[in-house]
């Protein structure tokens, strides 16, 4: 029969785990205590939850949300990069921290409903920020709308010219 703390801990990841639009496998062997906790303060800063977990456990929760493909993933020391917003927050923490202490190391991610390995969930980190994203997009559409509108003002002080050289040419004639 499971023990009552360990229900309750898979209870915890399970809440942890639904509604994630990202969930990066690490292996944090090698960090102190110390460092761990610097790692989850700068994940808690990009709205990223961190957890360590045992890997009998997370197996379970994993099953229970329906997320069964991580769980190759789940061999040795794990702790899981939960993102519920931006999906690529935790591969920029982890490079980030890695600049200083090359740990630690992505063993695989879950990514908007794809299962990625190693490589390619490093790869991810190569893509842009949502913010940046978007404005590239506003920038694209804002440059062909900038020039329709200069060519406009020009269309339309063109016609102010040539009404006002009219209006003149008739009083001159008029005189």
């Amino acid at each position: 029969m499971p023990q009552p703390i360990k229900i309750t801990k898979v209870e915890q990841l399970n809440a942890v785990l639904k509604g994630a639009t990202s969930i990066f496998m690490t292996d944090f062997s090698g960090l102190t205590v110390e460092q761990i906790t610097t790692l989850r303060r700068e994940f808690r800063k990009n709205q990223v939850d961190y957890v360590v977990v045992k890997n009998t456990l997370a197996r379970l929760a994993a099953k229970q949300t329906g997320i069964e493909e991580i769980v190759q993933y789940l061999e040795g020391p794990t702790g899981l990069a939960v993102a519920k917003e931006d999906p690529l927050a935790p591969v920029r923490v982890i490079f980030d921290f890695r600049k200083k202490l090359e740990k630690p190391s992505i063993k695989g991610a879950f990514v908007e409903g794809q299962l990625l390995n190693q490589a390619d969930a490093e790869e991810l980190r190569t893509i842009p920020s949502r913010e940046v994203l978007l404005g590239q997009v506003v920038s694209a559409v804002a440059a062909p709308l900038s020039g329709l509108i200069g060519g406009l003002n020009s269309l339309i002080s063109q016609l102010a010219y040539a009404v006002n050289a009219i209006k003149e040419q008739k009083e001159r004639t008029e005189q």
